[in-house]
């Protein structure tokens, strides 16, 4: 005895003295007195049992509960000018550490509710959310076989209400495709008029991609001159060309095999100049050119099929882009993913419904849409699903820009009497009869525990509060994700003025930047977007 408890600390005594009953030798059980004597022994040995380990739990939950407020705890900074909103560099082996106590600490805490978890009494977690370079993402499983039914091949059936996690994953990256094409645009936004455009640089955050081709919209109307007298300082806000996203590819092997194919993404910013909102208000039903049934709105086609001055148009482009890459690829298996935001996601049907007819045997074609309006009447929604493209659209249940142009009911109508006298309305040749694609999404603003539930038009259509809401979106009867990984940073930079006071407070407080004053961002010296 005296040698095996000198080999255990004197802290963990107890527990062992407890535990060492167990290897005395037992009685044999054909003897009635000596099972009598046993089961009294065993009684008594229970009984030291549970109070010995009452004991031990009260003292592990005490170190515990001490633990948790060290992990807790602030380090206070000295002067401002030490701010640092990288995360701090852990020695080899620390985070490994950190998590597996974490991993213990759970056993002993009890469940709490989503909207707790989010609270701002979590501080680490909210400093965590607040860090610029910890931005994290939901796990990238490999798609493997299963990739067809996450681009759409089944209309996204049995994965969108519970959100499925690999397809959650998929809907935020493809909205950072259209994010890079605006912080690409805003980074250099005026053209020249009278020479062909430099290629541009596009900062992707999948670096497993490749830029491969520039797009440009050109407006087929233009301004009064004196406008320019009026307004001279407008620059590049009256220009009819812009450049307007991008084609790229991926490149890694490694990512190629995760998604089991090769994937050309084609990404659309929204709306940006002057005569690009000029085309917006062109809500007339324009044909189709060779298909008098499907009809689109006229500033969208005007946009997708007018040539500039120094530029193809975007129709042009795009379809020879995608034939090049298809031909430099042959053999391999392919997807072409089209994806926008605003007037993006607009033009992006346009683009994937050209796709689709480009070539006698073209890769499955999808589009993801961010607050997209109406494009088309019912036939072009009819065509478009006849050439097999799957379009979803993910929508915000407070974005008006999702309910224009033609009739802002008609979709969500309850009322059968009502939606089949607004069908017998649309069967007409209406220049108002505007129909939606595909299958929807919908998420909401009021389910953010972060955002105002009365936030203003512009937070309820902007692309980095639809990636948020979609990175916290499990289902449309349980509130928002606890564990959602999306940096906050951009989200309170952008719509700091409908973000709820008790968290801006908080993050002024965490990172020690008055986000009322100034932004986490640089701030661009041209005029915002819409977005």
């Amino acid at each position: 005895s005296l040698q095996i408890s000198s080999t255990v600390p004197a802290k963990n005594a107890s527990i062992f003295q407890a535990k060492r009953a167990s290897f005395k030798r037992q009685p044999s059980r054909l003897n009635p007195t000596a099972v009598n004597a046993s089961i009294n022994t065993a009684a008594t040995s229970t009984r030291t049992l549970k109070l010995t380990t009452s004991s031990s739990n009260e003292v592990t939950r005490l170190h515990l509960s001490n633990l948790e407020k060290i992990l807790q705890k602030q380090q206070p900074l000295t002067q401002p000018s030490q701010l640092d909103l990288q995360q701090p560099v852990h020695k080899k082996g620390s985070t490994e550490n950190k998590g597996m106590v974490l991993e213990g600490l759970k056993r002993f805490w009890p469940e709490m509710k989503a909207a707790e978890e989010m609270s701002p009494r979590h501080l680490n977690r909210l400093q965590r959310l607040l860090s610029i370079s910890s931005a994290e993402y939901s796990p990238r499983n490999n798609l493997g076989s299963r990739w067809r039914e996450y681009h759409g091949c089944k209309d996204w059936a049995g994965l969108l209400d519970p959100l499925d996690e690999n397809l959650r994953r998929e809907v935020v990256r493809y909205g950072e495709f259209v994010q890079a094409a605006y912080h690409s645009f805003h980074s250099n936004p005026a053209m020249s008029a009278d020479e062909a455009p430099q290629p541009r640089y596009v900062a992707l955050s999948d670096r497993s991609y490749k830029v491969t081709k520039s797009l440009y919209a050109t407006s087929s109307v233009g301004l009064p001159k004196w406008v320019d007298d009026v307004a001279p300082d407008l620059g590049w806000m009256t220009q009819r060309s812009s450049w307007i996203g991008y084609v790229a590819v991926c490149d890694d092997r490694r990512e190629i095999q995760r998604m089991g194919r090769r994937d050309i993404v084609i990404a659309l910013r929204g709306t940006a100049t002057c005569l690009e909102w000029a085309e917006n208000f062109r809500a007339q039903l324009a044909d189709m050119p060779h298909d008098k049934q499907s009809k689109v709105e006229s500033g969208f086609l005007s946009l997708y099929n007018t040539r500039g001055a120094q530029v193809p148009s975007l129709s042009e482009s795009v379809l020879e882009e995608v034939r090049r890459l298809m031909e430099l690829y042959k053999g391999e298996t392919l997807s072409i993913t089209v994806t926008g935001h605003s007037l993006g996601a607009a033009l992006s049907l346009l683009v994937a419904d050209d796709i689709s007819t480009c070539a006698p045997s073209v890769p499955p074609v999808a589009v993801f849409s961010f607050g997209g309006p109406r494009v088309g009447n019912r036939g072009f929604a009819n065509r478009v699903k006849a050439n097999n493209v799957k379009v979803l659209r993910i929508v915000n249940n407070q974005d008006l820009i999702t309910r224009v142009p033609g009739n802002f009911i008609g979709e969500d109508v309850a009322n059968e009497n009502i939606k089949k006298m607004l069908n017998v309305i649309n069967n007409e040749e209406s220049e108002w009869a505007y129909s939606h694609v595909g299958t929807e999404l919908r998420v909401d603003t009021k389910m953010s525990p972060y955002l105002k539930p009365n936030a203003d038009v512009a937070c309820c259509h902007d692309l980095e509060a639809y990636l948020h809401l979609v990175d916290g979106f499990m289902a449309s009867d349980c509130p928002f994700r606890a564990n959602a990984k999306r940096s906050l940073v951009k989200l309170l930079n952008d719509q700091r003025s409908n973000v709820k006071k008790l968290y801006t407070s908080k993050a002024n407080a965490l990172t020690g930047l008055n986000l009322e004053r100034e932004g986490l961002f640089p701030s661009s010296s041209c005029l915002p977007s819409p977005s």
